[in-house]
Formats: C-alpha cells, sequence, structure tokens
C-alpha cells in the first residue's frame, strides 16, 4: 500500500462532491493516487449502475501514457486494457477513453448518461466538451475526478471552480509532495523563477502571464555578460569561448520592423549557450534591396568567423522565405564557406520562451559583452500581451520581437538536448 502524502489522505477523505478537483502544481503528486485507488475504487463502486465511465484527457494519447499505461504497471493487462474505438477495460467495466481537444470526440457520445468520469488535465481542454460532460453527469451517484495545473487567473475553468457547485477542491504547491527529493524540488524552482510559471507550477496559483517574460535577465542583465579574451599562440587562437557550434539565426521583418542577425556557439556538451553578436537593421524598403540584403547577411556571417576565429557552422534564416534562404546559401557556397543555411523550424514561441527561461533559471546562457546590444535589449524590454487571454508574447512593433525571433531560430533545435542535460543532472 502506497505511503500516501498528507494532501493525498485529505483529497482520500473528503473528495465525495459531484466535483471532485486537484489543482496546483506539478510534481505535486495530484495523479499518482488517483491511478493507485481512486480511479479504481470509483470504477468498481458503481459497477451494474446506469451510465458510462468515462477517461478524458487532452488527447487519446495523453490518456494512454498519463492515465492508462501506469495503472496497466501497475495491476497488468487483465484489469487494464487497451484503447480499441474509443473503449477500454478498465477493473470489471467497459469505458470510453477520449481526447478533449475536439468537441466530435466526446460527441461520439453525447446523450448518454456518466456515471463516472475522471479529467485529466482538464484545463487545457475545449470548453464545449467541459460543457458537455456537465449535462451528462445526471444521476444521484454520478461523480466527477479532475486534475489541473492552473493557467490564467480568467480561465473559464476557473470561473467554474469558484462557482456555487457542488465542487469540492484541493490545492496543491510542489512541497506537498514528500516522496520527491530536495535537490529535485530546488532544481525545479530555480527551472521556473523569475517567470509566470514559477506561480502557477510551483505555487499553484492562478496567474495571468504579465509585464516582463525574462525578469530574471531584465533585472540585472550585467550578471549574464561575458568579456571576451582571444590570444594567438604558435599560431593558434585561443579564446575563452566553449567548444561548440557557432550558428546564426536571422529574422527577415515585414514593412513596420526590420532585420536582425543573431549568432551564438553552444557547446558540445549542451551546458552553455553564449551570444557572440547581434545586429539589427531597420526595415527602409527604399533603401534595403534583395542584393543589399544578402550582403548584410554575409557580412555578419563573415564577422562572426573572424572575431571569434572561428567557422560558422549553420546559418538557420526565417523558413518563409525561401527565395532569401537560397540566396545566402548559393553567396556562402561562393565564398567557400563550410557553412550549412537551411530555414528554421519555427518552434511554438513559447515552447521557446520556455526554454530561455530555463537557460537563464540554471545560468547556461551569456553574452559577449559589448557585441550583443541589440539582443540584450529585446530581452530586456521583450513583455506578455496583457490584452490577450492566452498567453501571448506582445508584438505590436514597440518591442523588438524581430531580434528575439532570430535568436530564437539559432538554438531551437538544441532544445531538447539543453533539457536532456538538465534532466541528466549535469545543472546543480
Amino acid at each position: 500500500m502506497p505511503i500516501w502524502t498528507n494532501k493525498q489522505k485529505e483529497y482520500g477523505r473528503n473528495a465525495n462532491h459531484r466535483w471532485n478537483f486537484k489543482v496546483g502544481a506539478v510534481r505535486s503528486g495530484k495523479t499518482f493516487q488517483d491511478k493507485e485507488d481512486i480511479i479504481p475504487r470509483r470504477i468498481r463502486e458503481r459497477i451494474g449502475k446506469e451510465g458510462l465511465c468515462v477517461i478524458i484527457g487532452v488527447t487519446e494519447a495523453t490518456v494512454e501514457r498519463n492515465v492508462l499505461r501506469p495503472m496497466r504497471d501497475k495491476f497488468g493487462k487483465e484489469l487494464v486494457g487497451t484503447i480499441s474505438k474509443n473503449k477500454v477495460w478498465l477493473f470489471g467495466e467497459e469505458c470510453y477513453a477520449l481526447g478533449a481537444e475536439k468537441v466530435n470526440q466526446v460527441a461520439k457520445i453525447q446523450g448518454a448518461s456518466f456515471k463516472y468520469v475522471y479529467g485529466d488535465e482538464v484545463a487545457k481542454w475545449n470548453k464545449e466538451v467541459f460543457d458537455m460532460v456537465k449535462s451528462r453527469l445526471d444521476q444521484d451517484y454520478s461523480l466527477f475526478d479532475g486534475t489541473c495545473n492552473p493557467e490564467q487567473e480568467n480561465h473559464w475553468l476557473k470561473e467554474f471552480l469558484d462557482s456555487d457547485a457542488d465542487i469540492y477542491q484541493l490545492h496543491y504547491t510542489i512541497d506537498d509532495n514528500d516522496h520527491l527529493s530536495d535537490t529535485f524540488k530546488e532544481n525545479l524552482k530555480k527551472e521556473y523563477f523569475g517567470t509566470v510559471k514559477y506561480d502557477r507550477y510551483i505555487l499553484g496559483l492562478w496567474v495571468n502571464a504579465e509585464g516582463l517574460i525574462y525578469k530574471k535577465f531584465a533585472n540585472n542583465p550585467s550578471k549574464y555578460a561575458i568579456k571576451y579574451e582571444a590570444e594567438k599562440r604558435n599560431g593558434i587562437w585561443y579564446d575563452n569561448l566553449p567548444k561548440g557550434d557557432t550558428i546564426v539565426g536571422i529574422d527577415y521583418g515585414g514593412n513596420k520592423s526590420g532585420q536582425a542577425f543573431v549568432a551564438i556557439r553552444i557547446s558540445n556538451d549542451y551546458t552553455k549557450v553564449i551570444a557572440l553578436a547581434s545586429r539589427k537593421f531597420s526595415n527602409d524598403l527604399d533603401d534595403i534591396d534583395s542584393k543589399k540584403l544578402e550582403n548584410l547577411q554575409y557580412e555578419f556571417i563573415d564577422y562572426v568567423s573572424k572575431k571569434f576565429h572561428c567557422n560558422v557552422d549553420y546559418v538557420y534564416p526565417d523558413n518563409e522565405e525561401t527565395v532569401h534562404i537560397r540566396s545566402l546559401r548559393n553567396r556562402c557556397n561562393a565564398e567557400g564557406l563550410e557553412t550549412i543555411v537551411r530555414g528554421c523550424k519555427k518552434e511554438p514561441i513559447n515552447t521557446r520562451i520556455d526554454c530561455q527561461n530555463t537557460m537563464l533559471g540554471f545560468d547556461i546562457f551569456g553574452y559577449i559583452e559589448g557585441e550583443c546590444v541589440s539582443l540584450v535589449d529585446a530581452l530586456k524590454s521583450a513583455l506578455w500581451d496583457d490584452t490577450k487571454l492566452e498567453d501571448e508574447r506582445l508584438d505590436n512593433f514597440t518591442t523588438d520581437v524581430d531580434t528575439l525571433d532570430a535568436y530564437e531560430y539559432s538554438f531551437e533545435r538544441y532544445m531538447k538536448r539543453i533539457n536532456d542535460a538538465i534532466k541528466r543532472g549535469e545543472y546543480t
């Protein structure tokens, strides 16, 4: 029998309402109890009663990964089956397993009565799916168990949880999980420190993304500055930069923005990301044509290679500008550079923001003093858009989003390897 935390014991005693929610921090022990005890017990208590048992997650794949697979490992395949045509055998009952990202997934069983529903990551559901579930919990014994991490304070689920419905909710912080090591918790706090995710994922609070995106950097940018040192000995240049890949990211601005170039060095073990240089050019359409733009890009690449005595290994421009990419690739080949030029991946902006905040939290990031003026200014002034319900970076030409994009294009292909290095414990 598992040793329950105090919060898990509290939920076990009090979660006997129509709606029962665990809300709060990541890795706080919210779902472990569900898979070990709550879900099997709720299903068994309702066997033979009218209505359906339903397990709902963000997608069917997350239901399998987050809920069914751990239960199958615990209880075996005879008690926990696999999903087939949205159905799964659980503890003697045929249940439905559905994704909530699309209304039509749950609409397959619309009209049916639900006697038990388990909801995983409910705050990420489509609201219409949740509304449909509300109308189907229509038996005296119908019951819902749900978990979520907090989102914006005006989120639709927060409005429901604050309503006068028959709801029991329990709040979790990261420190409520006694089974996590202090080292793990401290590293997680370090990763999210100074970001909106610290409030949501560590303290378990519903808060809006407001103000500065990179608070830790904006409060003390000089902390991350590196004085570049280089000397030549016996015909070989030596410097204080880590060995690794040298990469340039390029963003091509539109009519109201500009051309932004950022060069970085990522160490071979992914423990350091150093911004070497950045440049921003205003986009005066009467002045910049395709040939001049090609020259500006090549001159920046040439500058970086000469300044830092290295080959630029990769260049990742905005992947939507195929003509500019092809021109730059041809120019680099004609100049004899051993440089690979290909379009950026353009990962989701918030994924790139999370990675940069992680690098700041673990002191992975640095920049060469005096060479990265535009990047430093862009990081210091990056803001959340407080007019949007979702977490979105402000992009109204009042901040330098072009330089941020160029910088992020340079490191986005390395994000998984950087995060994997953190998980291996290479950072303390």
